[in-house]
């Protein structure tokens, strides 16, 4: 599978359980006996992954396991629980067992993006399928600690959830690294795709680069408007979003499909297309591109409609234009 296969605007990076309790040598884990040493090893993967997915305006969620010193639904269990199971309960509420490792911690700096949690899963009983929803998240890229427990029960309840998974196997440690394999095989086969952090990182930087995205819409140049609505909206569907004009008198019908429709053409105009609008990120970065690489600038960047907009010459004369939203100052 290709990373490019996912969609930026609709993926999350979801970190699960970076905490001193189980990355620390002073930690839960590591005072139990475990070699944490591969818990350490995935801290700068992860920190490069949470900066390039920052800079690609890819969110980045947080779970951060919280015990209780009692916690009576487990206290009814009559067979050991994974807690008894070390020399005390890890990541007690208010701990420093609890904090992220310090190498991340000032990046967890939203706390609406840290989610809680009390069992394995990072879905079960926390809010994060709520903040997803609000995201518009469809994928996630999954790494953190520890592989056997909290990421792959995470991976499941996403996959479970319909999300597509990717699981970054180098910013994910396992209590045991001999498990790690068979994790890795049953992770490919059932739950998602596994990538390195470099490829994650990768793709996030293409990701980042300015460049269009998708069709916006299509204005239509018609021989005759009236047969060609007839043709769009009665039979193919399309609905209308607005009628209007432009300033040279001639109709324009705008579809809440994305295309557009006039009668007749501007002066000097050519085939039946008479520009494509795509929605770009970076339309002032491709500006100043364009001349170097020898791209007509028709005009623009300019305010629009859409936020600000660009307007291009393909190699055939048509006309290209590629808007983004921009944030107000």
């Amino acid at each position: 599978m290709s990373l490019d296969a996912l969609s930026p605007p609709t993926t999350a990076l979801l970190v699960v359980d970076m905490q001193n309790a189980f990355c620390h040598p002073e930690g839960t884990l590591g005072i139990s006996g475990v070699d944490v040493g591969p818990a350490q090893a995935t801290i700068e993967p992860m920190r490069r992954l949470v900066e390039a997915a920052r800079a690609a305006k890819v969110p980045v969620l947080w779970t951060q396991q919280e015990h209780f010193p009692v916690d009576a639904s487990r206290a009814k269990k009559r067979l050991a629980s994974h807690t008894a199971k070390r020399k005390r309960v890890s990541a007690l509420s208010g701990s420093w067992d609890m904090d992220f490792v310090d190498e991340l911690k000032p990046l967890a700096d939203d706390p609406s993006f840290v989610i809680r949690k009390h069992r394995f899963g990072s879905f079960y009983e926390t809010r994060l399928e709520q903040v997803l929803r609000m995201l518009g998240t469809e994928a996630l890229l999954v790494g953190g600690a520890t592989a056997n427990a909290c990421v792959e029960t995470t991976l499941r309840e996403a996959y479970l959830r319909d999300y597509d998974v990717v699981a970054i196997t180098d910013a994910i440690a396992a209590v045991r690294p001999e498990w790690e394999p068979t994790a890795h095989a049953v992770w490919a086969q059932y739950l998602g795709e596994l990538a390195t952090t470099d490829e994650v990182v990768a793709w996030l930087e293409r990701a980042a680069a300015p460049r269009a995205l998708e069709l916006g819409h299509l204005l239509i140049q018609t021989a005759d408007l009236d047969r060609s609505l007839a043709f769009y909206l009665d039979f193919l569907g399309l609905t209308v979003r607005k009628r209007d004009s432009f300033r040279d008198g001639r109709p324009l019908v705008v579809t809440n499909e994305g295309v557009g429709l006039t009668n007749g053409r501007p002066e000097g105009g050519g085939g039946p297309v008479e520009h494509v609008a795509l929605r770009a990120r970076g339309v002032r970065e491709l500006a100043e591109r364009a001349p170097a690489a020898g791209v007509p600038i028709v005009r623009g960047p300019e305010p629009s409609a859409y936020g600000v907009s660009l307007y291009l010459a393909d190699p055939d004369g048509n006309q290209i234009e590629v808007f983004e939203e921009e944030a107000a100052e």
